[in-house]
């Protein structure tokens, strides 16, 4: 079993802070983007970049409506949020099980299947929005 944190009793939570700290509301925005870095660490996180950009790009290009931007900025955030939830994860389990497990690789496996779910669906929001401004410009 792992340790406790100190002045932590089993079971019980932490006692929540009682007055607002602006100190700590920053800090808790530097915790956040100090967890942007999976990009450094994570493959796959390079290509969600490579592609958010290029989806971007070709938006801004065709000049698509605030709906449509409403619609690929959902599917993009989407993506990232469940591979940054997938990296923390997989970090997690391979701290609390760093030996082969197979119940920790089918929970491995399925978060990363949620990543492709997300996508997918993401995937899908480009095809609907771009494929009929990409045939006008052939036409």
């Amino acid at each position: 079993m792992l340790p406790l944190a100190p002045g932590r009793v089993r079971g019980r939570l932490p006692p929540m802070p009682r007055t607002f700290s602006l100190g700590a509301r920053i800090a808790s925005f530097a915790y956040a983007l100090r967890g942007l870095a999976l990009l450094a660490t994570q493959h796959n996180a390079r290509i969600h970049a490579a592609a958010t950009l290029a989806v971007c790009a070709l938006a801004g290009f065709l000049g698509i409506s605030a709906g449509e931007w409403l619609a690929v900025v959902l599917a993009v955030s989407a993506v990232w949020s469940a591979e940054a939830i997938n990296t923390a994860f997989e970090s997690l389990c391979d701290l609390v099980s760093p030996d082969h497990q197979p119940l920790v690789q089918r929970a491995k496996d399925v978060a990363a299947g949620a990543v492709l779910v997300s996508a997918t669906g993401a995937a899908t929001v480009g095809l609907i929005v771009f494929v009929p401004r990409l045939v006008h410009l052939v036409r």
